[in-house]
Order: structure tokens, then C-alpha cells, then sequence
């Protein structure tokens, strides 16, 4: 998204070692927020990759019903040699700078499953932005449900000492290009690439 960074206090908590999920109540009340905040920001004028046309009849993004079995508790391992930056192509075919924040383990239906998060050098010189970072990713149901370059996930950069961060796929979004092709969206690297499905966030037909 152009500003879907801005929610992103909204897609992930972070959590203590040791501490559990949210209740199912509370997670479906978390990501009923999500929804609705996204759905604002497509609303938005100032804030919509969507067409003016697009706008005058947009009333809700398609989103897979919320499966509390895709909110997981990841370790968090970060990175410390990987402080050069590397270029990140994208849908436009330019290239982004980049550099490896860490890594995500975690386990989904009973397999282990890994993902790199990212910092954007760019950000990094915007106020505000300084401890932006995000997960790209892609799945099986690329083209097949969700979107067919796939997805993202936003976080913040957690304090100092955290271990594990709350990783919920409910709140996974589609990049701006998914909706206009005047965007240049990161194309996920080949390691955040799963060899699973995971129908949890934003839907999409193409």
C-alpha cells in the first residue's frame, strides 16, 4: 500500500517471552479493527491506490474469513551481520534499497516455517518512519485467492530485549500494484517465499 505502513501498530503486537496468543475474542476484535482501518484508507482520497471510479463504488476489500489458527507466536532472531544494504527488485523493474533486519521462526499447521523481515533504507529518512519494517511474502495461494505476486505484513522495529513477536497472516495486505499499475511494489525474495497456503488477510481475483 502507499501508507498501509501507518497501520502498522495495528499488524503486530509485540509479546514477552512466554506470553500467549490473544483470545479468539480478542484476536477477531483486533482484526475486525485492521479490516476497518484499511477500509478507510482505500476510502481515502489521500490514501487510496484506487481510481476515482473505483473509489465512488468501493465499500469493502475482500478479506478471507479470520482463522485464528494463522495468528502465531514467532521468534524473533535478529540479524546482526547483514547491516549492508542490497537492492530489492521491483514490479516496476526498478530497484530498491533494502537492508536484512532478521528473521521470523515460527510453525503453521504443524510445520516449521521461516520469514526475513526487511528495513527500507528510504524510510529511514523520513520522520516517523525510522523503525519501519516489513515482511513480503508469498504462498500458495498466490493467483489461487490472494494476490498472485504476492502479500505483506508490517511491523514495528520491538524493544530492545523482545524475543518473540505476535505474527498474524490475518492482517496481511496487497501491495499498491495489486490495484494500480502506476506503483512500484517489492517483489518478495526468493527465502520469504512458503511452500504452504495461507488463505488468512486480503483476498484477491488476480
Amino acid at each position: 500500500m502507499k501508507t498501509t505502513w501507518l497501520l502498522a501498530f495495528l499488524c503486530v503486537a509485540y509479546v514477552a517471552r512466554g506470553q500467549n496468543r490473544p483470545s479468539t475474542t480478542a484476536h477477531a476484535q483486533a482484526v475486525a479493527e485492521f479490516q476497518q482501518q484499511l477500509n478507510h484508507e482505500f476510502s481515502d482520497p489521500a490514501e487510496s491506490p484506487l481510481a476515482a471510479t473505483e473509489r465512488l463504488t468501493f465499500k469493502s476489500l475482500p478479506f478471507y474469513p479470520v482463522a485464528y489458527q494463522y495468528c502465531v507466536v514467532a521468534r524473533l532472531v535478529r540479524d546482526t551481520a547483514a547491516v549492508l544494504p542490497f537492492a530489492m527488485p521491483t514490479s516496476s523493474g526498478q530497484l530498491q534499497q533494502y537492508r536484512k533486519y532478521g528473521e521470523l521462526q515460527f510453525a503453521l499447521n504443524g510445520q516449521p516455517q521461516r520469514l526475513a523481515i526487511y528495513q527500507s533504507l528510504a524510510l529511514l529518512q523520513k520522520p516517523g518512519f525510522a523503525d519501519y519494517l516489513f515482511v513480503p511474502f508469498t504462498d500458495l495461494t498466490n493467483g489461487h485467492g490472494s494476490y498472485s505476486d504476492g502479500r505483506s505484513l508490517d511491523l514495528r522495529i520491538p524493544p530492545a530485549g523482545t524475543t518473540t513477536l505476535l505474527l498474524d497472516f490475518n492482517r496481511a495486505y496487497n501491495p499498491s500494484c495489486a490495484y494500480s499499475p502506476g506503483y512500484s511494489c517489492p517483489i518478495p525474495p526468493p527465502e520469504n517465499r512458503l511452500a504452504i497456503g495461507i488463505p488468512a488477510g486480503v483476498r484477491s481475483d488476480h
